[in-house]
């Protein structure tokens, strides 16, 4: 069985869980990539506190809406021959998920969604080198979150 882990930070302003968030969203991603038996930390947070771990880890200045912390060295190109049981943490900007919605004119539990499959993504060791929409990991990342999507399947 699956372990998801949430954190809400203060500064967020949202309640917890928030409503848009689904722990069971989190594992169907986890089953849907045939993980099994594993846990993962997500923390929500604000700006501020994603400028700091930007800064202090990727040594860039300002927020970002998710950085990932794998916690498995011996992973490379998708694996889900994971041995470790705890695959990192996730941490997601509320502030700069927002934006987002914003400007991609998504709904706010879409861009949730994306960035939590995108932590995932990283913390089974899948990588990009840019952002945009032909890349590997960004591709699987679409193909998830569409065929995840709730209601009636096209």
């Amino acid at each position: 069985m699956n372990t998801v882990d949430i954190i809400v930070e203060k500064e967020t302003g949202l309640e917890f869980p928030p409503d848009e968030f689904s722990l069971d969203y989190v594992k169907l991603v986890l089953d849907y990539l045939d993980l099994e038996d594993k846990e993962i930390s997500i923390v929500l947070t604000g700006d501020a506190s994603i400028s700091k771990l930007n800064k202090m880890y990727r040594d860039k200045d300002g927020s970002t809406d998710i950085l990932s912390f794998c916690q498995n060295d011996e992973i490379n190109e998708f694996s889900t021959e994971i041995q470790s049981k705890f695959l990192g943490d996730i941490i997601i900007s509320i502030d700069t998920l927002k934006r987002n919605t914003k400007y991609f004119k998504v709904a706010f539990e879409e861009e949730l969604n994306r960035l939590l499959i995108h932590g995932i993504l990283h913390l089974i060791g899948m990588d990009h080198e840019t952002n945009n929409s032909d890349e590997k990991m960004l591709l699987l990342q679409e193909k998830i979150l569409i065929e995840l999507k709730p209601g009636p399947k096209d």
